[in-house]
């Protein structure tokens, strides 16, 4: 069985930004005076300069009117269910809902592009959101940079990419969604949270944690020598959990890593997976955590429904524009 891939990339662009000098000029009859001199091409378009601002500034900006805690439309889980959440964000849930969710989490959080799992998917020009990304807002200053500064912040970025770390105190998520235009539900979410410097919990107490919300563990494992954890529950789409003596044991499973590669196989049902990074000068104490959670049949099932509407609607366009074409197109001429 072929099963589909998010295939996850990050790209950088630089943007070089050039200043012009406006240079104000006298009439023919003599220096011009304050009154007469002209404005700035700002004070035309009666803009104020950006102003800088601070990340709290910026956050309550970019978020706007939201209200929280968000009321969901998701009916609530079965209490047979297997637990399918972080931190509130559930597969199911409609593309604005989930955004909402997740700027809920922290008042510095912001929604941001991010085009990490894109499926190669034929929208015939139609717009699909496949997901969105929310980090944590920076401050804005306004200082002019030069060649050589971007040059330097795209060699920084590479290198905190390549090392894939997150600042401590903040978290950042990815939520991935497919469905028809404006119908785009959440089929997987990955969060990773650094933790503050001084307040590192021990990683005892994180599994403790996480095996208290998402229950009795279908496989755990550790590095020798870092100290890393690796935690999965597996379920089939009967929400069944997977043991070592199924034989979806091997097949159900998910990278935690964030940012990952995931698949989507229709034999699976809800997986998440969790990665406990350690402090480097103490093992025993946990720095960076990551957790994802997918919906494996949800999401198989969702990308093909969502490639078949789309097939569909150019097919009927085609036959529209054949009908109109065998009332209104003339004769050809021979």
């Amino acid at each position: 069985m072929n099963t589909p891939l998010i295939r996850t990339g990050m790209k950088c662009m630089a943007v070089l930004l050039t200043l012009g000098l406006l240079a104000a000029c006298g009439s023919k009859d003599g220096p011009a005076t304050p009154a007469r001199q002209k404005p700035a091409a700002s004070q035309k378009a009666g803009k104020e300069p950006p102003r800088d601002a601070t990340a709290e500034e910026v956050a309550a900006e970019a978020r706007g009117k939201l209200k929280c805690p968000v009321k969901s439309k998701l009916a609530p889980r079965a209490a047979n269910a297997p637990v399918d959440d972080i931190v509130g964000v559930r597969p199911g849930m409609g593309h604005d809902e989930a955004a909402a969710t997740v700027l809920c989490t922290h008042d510095l959080l912001v929604v941001t592009e991010d085009a990490r799992g894109r499926f190669q998917i034929n929208t015939y020009g139609e717009k699909l959101r496949q997901g969105f990304g929310a980090r944590f807002a920076e401050p804005r200053v306004h200082v002019q940079k030069t060649a050589r500064d971007y040059a330097r912040d795209l060699q920084y970025r590479d290198h905190n990419r390549a090392a894939a770390q997150i600042p401590p105190g903040t978290a950042r998520w990815y939520v991935g969604t497919m469905g028809v235009p404006g119908e785009e539900r959440v089929v997987h979410a990955a969060r990773e949270e650094g933790y503050e410097e001084g307040r590192n919990p021990t990683i005892a107490s994180v599994v403790e944690a996480l095996v208290g919300k998402y229950g009795p563990l279908t496989e755990r494992a550790g590095q020798q020598g870092s100290g890393e954890q690796n935690l999965t529950w597996a379920n089939d789409p009967f929400g069944r959990r997977i043991t070592e003596t199924s034989p979806l044991f091997r097949q159900c499973n998910a990278i935690a890593h964030f940012g990952a590669a995931l698949s989507f196989s229709p034999d699976c049902g809800i997986v998440v997976a969790a990665r406990i990074v350690p402090v480097r000068e103490n093992p025993a104490l946990a720095g960076i955590l990551q957790v994802v959670v997918v919906d494996q049949a949800g999401a198989y099932e969702a990308l093909q429904k969502t490639e078949q509407w789309f097939a569909q609607q150019d097919a009927a366009r085609r036959a529209k524009e054949v009908e109109a074409a065998g009332r209104n197109a003339g004769a050809p001429t021979l």
